[in-house]
């Protein structure tokens, strides 16, 4: 039930942490942050907006041609009108088809492992959700990876043990007491932090203040000075070199390292594998080229004497690397975090305190020390008496998977086969703002014969559906979270705000009544005969058997869930000294890596049997095929970057816009050198453009971002004007971004290896209309 106007305010959560919300019983009027801090985040005030919005898919609706003959569609997907139809008649329809493909096709055709940035909450996952219905029904086509970090978290294992883009990193209080240097090596944690895959504990930008106090030399690399830039300012120096090139970079420092004998030998022997294959690589034994800073320099575009000044410091001081992810987001991305890895490891401070490297300091506030605490069971991995994916794609070869069923492809070591996939069914995401070469996504997304999105919002993907079903916010319903993905800070009542908007249905009862469709007795297979709350009161229940294990008793659940606050957990001494790799710096032999040596492997033998050009077996410098060495005279790098005041596409129609929108779209950042090139003012409209699409977008011109290079910020949904050329009249970066993988091993997304073109923008006025619903609903 939601609150009556005279009650206090509904606590809640969302991915950018706890919050108040202020209800009088049928409207959302406000909402705000539900702990104390310093740095307000924007997003916390945006739930008025998520509810509602005229962007909502507010009925079941389906596509003109679907409906005309459902087991053989007509019409296109994208441009066909949309019709209401009723729950009963979705339900049917979804259920004769999904019969009808899963026994004519097997359950390989049917791809139901999306993930998206889903709703957090321990409960209503959506895509956990869906795959529990489709695992119930005999299997589904699943995924592997993510597009954040596709390529770290298959090169790292192979390094480390371990994908390490998403563990818990040296403590910040450490940092703090013992980095003499902290290096920000394309990240940009003042945007990044806002946000967690549960709910932000929101404890990150406190560090990162304290460390803006602290006197350490500080560095940021990356082609953009960011919003952190600004926030540290003057005690923070910014290196801008061109995009993808961090490898040549990294590589100037580490023979820098080896020409002064400034590497850490007794570390390079004790602690890594195959240091001399790559050393005879750096030195150009093997290859007769010297990775040197005067080779380096021309590449990067940064000076060889500012790269032999950083080698120096690096190495003369206790030097932590942050690497951030967008740097993998490349063509051959694996190579950076592999020689960020490696670099590191020359310099001899992996395993101590503020010394090494980490890659989610930037992410969900790692570092932020982890908590005594009762840790909420989930719905995820709970199915009982089902079947799996039966297989898995990369997630971010969807499209070729679409395009050629049954096609060859390799993947981490493996030769293996695209399915035919003939049913898509996407809860919980919207992949047509995650994807690359959206225009190549909307030509493969026609074929299959059944495309189901279940929505909160119409989004592009809910545009290009056949059928759609309208689904609750998180604040339509009750659920329960935990903030901080590493720090368990706090344990959150995600409590229902108002009731759901139009004829929205929450996910979970949505699958509990197709099961019972499936076969009789589904519904109790699939919910276990347990309501929302009973879900609730088992995962808290959970909760409160871990607790005790680390010392913490959880009140009753119904006191708890009246109570209407968070638990925050105790703090623990032992973890806020925690130091990652200490074990094993101490003593490698009796703590080893998960490595086929035990090691740190700077040359892997296992990738090096796999034959791939596009993954050599150490870190290696290999030029993108689109990237400042290869652009024609006018073309200029893309950046995708996080934007500020979103969540890649969440909230892209909420008031946040007016914070950034530039002529009423997508904001494009410049360098005045590239704007007087080409007669463009602040302000003004720009057209980009290259094979792949075109965009239009509002210019912000500013020294802050380097020469040749321009930014998208990605999340801005798909707007395209078919009577005007196909043009995105929002300036959604995916347009332009090139789909191609990372590499054979890991398959991730590599969307920042793309060149464009730009001019001053003087064709008709185009109003945006990406937050509009289709006409008829």
């Amino acid at each position: 039930m939601a609150n009556s106007s005279s009650s206090k305010p509904v606590l809640t959560a969302a991915h950018w942490g706890p919050m108040l919300v202020e209800t009088d019983g049928e409207r959302v009027l406000s909402s705000r942050g539900a702990l104390e801090s310093r740095h307000l985040n924007s997003l916390q005030t945006a739930v008025p907006d998520q509810v509602h919005s005229k962007t909502r898919v507010r009925y079941p609706m389906a596509r003109k041609g679907f409906l005309a003959s459902p087991d053989k569609p007509q019409g296109v997907r994208g441009q066909d009108e949309y019709v209401r139809i009723s729950w009963d008649e979705a339900l049917r329809l979804i259920d004769t088809q999904h019969r009808r493909i899963r026994e004519s096709a097997g359950p390989s055709a049917i791809f139901a492992g999306s993930y998206g940035w889903r709703s957090n909450g321990v409960f209503h996952k959506a895509a956990t959700l869906l795959q529990r219905y489709m695992s119930l029904a005999g299997g589904y086509t699943g995924h592997s990876g993510d597009y954040s970090t596709g390529a770290a978290q298959v090169i790292m294992p192979y390094v480390l043990g371990g994908n390490e883009v998403y563990q818990q990193q040296t403590s910040w209080p450490l940092v703090l007491e013992h980095s003499d240097v902290v290096v920000l090596w394309s990240a940009n944690p003042l945007n990044t932090l806002k946000i967690a895959w549960n709910a932000s504990d929101e404890q990150g930008i406190g560090w990162f203040e304290k460390l803006k106090r602290s006197g350490k030399r500080l560095i940021c690399i990356d082609p953009m000075r960011s919003e952190t830039v600004d926030f540290f300012g003057d005690s923070m120096e910014w290196l801008a070199p061109h995009m993808g090139t961090d490898v040549a970079l990294m590589l100037g420092i580490a023979h820098t390292l080896v020409e002064n004998d400034w590497h850490d030998r007794a570390f390079l022997a004790a602690c890594t594998h195959g240091y001399a294959i790559f050393a005879d690589y750096l030195t150009g034994a093997s290859d007769g080229v010297a990775k040197d800073a005067a080779w380096a320099a021309p590449i990067c575009g940064i000076p060889e004497s500012t790269i032999r000044e950083l080698a120096q410091l690096f190495s003369q001081n206790r030097t932590l690397l942050m690497g951030g992810w967008g740097m993998q987001r490349q063509q051959y991305g694996e190579q950076k975090h592999w020689m960020l890895v490696t670099l590191a490891a020359m310099l001899g401070q992996i395993g101590t305190p503020g010394g090494g490297f980490g890659l989610s300091y930037h992410f969900a506030n790692g570092g932020n020390p982890t908590r005594r605490a009762a840790v909420l069971a989930s719905m995820q991995g709970s199915v009982k008496d089902g079947t799996d994916a039966v297989e898995k794609i990369p997630v971010a070869r969807i499209v070729e998977a679409l395009e050629n069923p049954g096609g060859e492809y390799q993947h981490n070591g493996q030769q293996k086969r695209f399915p035919d996939i003939r049913f898509v069914w996407w809860a919980g995401g919207a992949n047509f703002t995650h994807h690359q070469d959206t225009n190549r996504l909307i030509r493969a997304w026609q074929k299959p014969e059944l495309v189901v999105i279940s929505e909160c919002f119409w989004t592009a993907a809910a545009r290009h559906a056949d059928i759609v079903l309208p689904i609750t916010t998180s604040f339509e319903r009750n659920d329960l979270t935990m903030t901080g993905d590493y720090s368990n800070q706090h344990l959150v009542p995600m409590k229902q705000v108002v009731a759901p908007q139009g004829e929205a249905r929450n996910d979970f009862d949505v699958f509990a009544e197709l099961s019972e469709r499936w076969e009789a007795g589904g519904m109790a297979r699939f919910t276990e005969g347990k309501d929302e709350m009973a879900w609730l009161e088992t995962f808290y229940t959970i909760a409160g058997e871990r607790g005790a294990a680390q010392g913490v008793t959880l009140p009753p659940f119904a006191e708890f869930w009246e109570a209407n606050q968070l638990i925050e957990m105790p703090e623990s001494e032992k973890n806020a000294r925690f130091v990652r790799f200490a074990a094993f710096r101490e003593d490698p032999q009796g703590n080893p890596l998960s490595t086929p040596s035990g090691k740190i492997e700077i040359y892997s033998e296992r990738i090096a049997a796999f034959g791939y050009a596009d993954c050599p077996p150490h870190p290696s410098w290999i030029a993108p095929d689109e990237w400042h060495g290869s652009a024609e005279p006018g073309q200029l790098e893309l950046l995708s970057s996080h934007p500020a005041h979103r969540l890649h596409s969440q909230l892209n129609y909420a008031h946040l816009r007016e914070q950034y929108a530039v002529a009423g779209r997508e904001p494009l950042t410049l360098n005045p050198e590239d704007a007087r090139a080409r007669g463009i003012e602040n302000g003004d409209v720009v057209r980009v453009w290259n094979d792949r699409g075109q965009v239009l977008a509002g210019a912000v011109v500013t020294d802050g971002i380097r020469p040749g290079t321009v930014c998208l910020h990605q999340g801005a949904w798909p707007d395209l004007d078919r009577d005007n050329g196909g043009v995105c009249k929002n300036g959604a970066v995916n347009v332009l971004t090139r789909d191609v993988p990372t590499s054979r091993l890991s398959n991730g997304c590599a969307a920042n290896s793309s060149l464009v073109w730009m001019e001053k923008y003087r064709g008709p006025a185009l109003t945006v209309t990406a937050f509009d619903p289709p006409a008829s609903a």
